[in-house]
This record gives C-alpha cells, sequence and structure tokens, in this order.
C-alpha cells in the first residue's frame, strides 16, 4: 500500500507521473493530444506527455482538481486498460510550460520489434525488492542514464554506463551477454526511475534470449513511496526530469540543482567548485563551450535573475 504524508498532501502541487502500454490509433492520438491541451489550460496543469501508437508516458503538474481532470480525460482513451501511477508533491510548480507531442516511442529504444504489449519480463513488488538487491545470484542492473545513477541508486547494481536509453541494446550486446556468459546467474533485475525503461528492457532481454527476467514494478518512485527510510536500501537522490531537478527518500526536492550551460545535476559541493558560474559552466562542462557560448549563456542566466527579482514567486531556472 502507497504510504502518503498527510503534511505532503496539503503542499500547493501535486506531481503525478505515470504510463501505460496500449494500442492508439492516429486518429486517437490527435484526438487526445487536442483535448489535453484544452484541459490543461483551463486547469493550469504544466507538464509533459508523450503519445505513440504504443500508449503514453508523462508527468503533470497541478492542483489536485486540475491534476484529476486531466488523468479523467486520459483514462477515456484508454478503457480499462491500467496506468501505472506515481504521486509526490511540491510548493512550488515543477514544470515551465505544458507539452503534449505525437512520438514514436514513448520511451525511445529505437527496435520496434520490442513490445512489452508480447512480452515481458516478471513484475517485482517493492516490498520484494530488498530480497532481490541482496541475493548474490541475482544480477541487478539500473537501466538509467550515466548522469542520473550519479546521484544515486541500489549499491551493487550494474551501471551501463549510456547517455540514454537507446544504447542500452548496445551495452546489452558487447557487455552484458559476456557477463551473464561469465557469472551464470540465476536471474537478471532491472530498475529505473518509474517502471517504464525496464518494462521495455526486460522485454528486449527476453527477445534476446535471457531467461528468468525481472523489473522493479513502479520504479525507483513506487520503491520510496512504499518502503520506509529505515528498511530502504537506496542510497543517494532520485534525479527527476522537471524543476525539482532530483528527490530526496521523502519524495521532496533534494540537494542537487541543474547547470544550466549542459543539463548536469549539480551536488552543494559542485556548486562550491571553483569553476562554477550559475547558469554559465560547471566543472563537467568548462572545457565543452566556447567563449561565445558563455556569453549567451550569461545573457541568459542575466535575464532570469532580472525577472527573478521581478517576480519572486516564479521560483524557477532558466530554460534550455
Amino acid at each position: 500500500m502507497i504510504k502518503i504524508n498527510e503534511e505532503d498532501t496539503r503542499k500547493k502541487y501535486k506531481v503525478v507521473t505515470f504510463y501505460t502500454f496500449t494500442p492508439l490509433s492516429e486518429e486517437i492520438i490527435t484526438e487526445l493530444l487536442e483535448k489535453l491541451l484544452k484541459i490543461a489550460s483551463l486547469n493550469n496543469v504544466m507538464g509533459s506527455i508523450l503519445v505513440a501508437s504504443e500508449g503514453l508516458n508523462g508527468t503533470i503538474c497541478g492542483s489536485v482538481e486540475g491534476v484529476k481532470s486531466l488523468l479523467q480525460a486520459l483514462e477515456c482513451f484508454i478503457g480499462s486498460t491500467p496506468m501505472e501511477i506515481k504521486i509526490s508533491w511540491t510548493n512550488e510548480q515543477a514544470f515551465h510550460r505544458f507539452k503534449a507531442r505525437r512520438k514514436k516511442e514513448i520511451v525511445t529504444m529505437g527496435i520496434p520489434e520490442v513490445d512489452p504489449r508480447v512480452n515481458v519480463g516478471s513484475y517485482v513488488k517493492s516490498c520484494d525488492w530488498n530480497e532481490f538487491l541482496d541475493d548474490s545470484d541475482t544480477l541487478i542492473i539500473d537501466t538509467r542514464n550515466k548522469y542520473e545513477i550519479a546521484i544515486g541508486s541500489f549499491a551493487g547494481s550494474i551501471n551501463p554506463f549510456t547517455n540514454c536509453f537507446r544504447e542500452f541494446p548496445i551495452w546489452v550486446e558487447k557487455v552484458l551477454h559476456p557477463l551473464v556468459k561469465e557469472k551464470q546467474p540465476k536471474r537478471i533485475a532491472m530498475f529505473c526511475t518509474g517502471g517504464i525503461r525496464c518494462e521495455k528492457a526486460t522485454s528486449f532481454l527476453q527477445r534476446e534470449g535471457f531467461e528468468n527476467v525481472h523489473h522493479l514494478q513502479g520504479g525507483i518512485l513506487r520503491y520510496l513511496e512504499e518502503v520506509s527510510e529505515s528498511e530502504s536500501l537506496w542510497e543517494g537522490e532520485l534525479f527527476v526530469f522537471d524543476q525539482r531537478v532530483a528527490l530526496n527518500h521523502r519524495l521532496l526536492p533534494g540537494d542537487h540543482k541543474l547547470c544550466h550551460a549542459c543539463g548536469m545535476p549539480l551536488s552543494p559541493q559542485d556548486r562550491e567548485h571553483s569553476s562554477y558560474l550559475p547558469g554559465i559552466q560547471c566543472s563537467y562542462c568548462e572545457d565543452l563551450f566556447e567563449d561565445k557560448d558563455r556569453v549567451r549563456f550569461a545573457e541568459r542566466q542575466r535575464q532570469y535573475d532580472q525577472r527573478a527579482k521581478q517576480f519572486p514567486e516564479e521560483k524557477v531556472g532558466p530554460m534550455f
């Protein structure tokens, strides 16, 4: 059962992350996108939703009633197909605007034949995940990007060091196949932020001939909702793709902030580095850009600082 703190529900904004794999026709997608834009505008809901023939994937933020209205609209289009939903709360709007876009895939792997609706691994509930982590005969794989993993993960899990999910099949071919042949694990278990990437990853692994493949249902977000800090094996913070940047174990904004030059999540220690210039560069990107880029970044930061003074209630950073 999901544990929601009463104090959290009194916060101003509700954040809902969701996805579902379900067939959607072009006609339905067109109608859905138009309706979502209208409902989001009427209810002042912000966020991002991707819609494709294989389903939908998104995160939205707004008032309790506004978020409810948009989710009800989605449910009208997907019928009885269940959505994987995770909830968190924040005092500030987590997005700048609302976007609903048509895509080829709701999470991009680049292999159309991979379809979780047809073939998917075994789901592992949050309450059973620690058993998998503690089992030396289980190969635990973090399917997220390397910059996400850098700020938090489950100890002992494998980092594929991918820059994007599209690189995962290449890593499987070059690294995972030989690794499994060498170690002969009894089972493979994968996890990601909300469950969608590892769900598609299990479908891909089974298509590649791997057996006894599992994944954390609802991802890290569901695990942090349901597992107490005293029992949790999660270490660090959880990167999220919105203005909160990272979440702590209570699913509240953590200590990391984005570098608005390169997009890397920065810890408080990173922001103390001598090379760090807010909005202009950090230690990860000081050699990546030219002076003309930094001039442009500096002007963008100046405009943001000016607006922040005029409208202090808008506690958001500059956009990329």
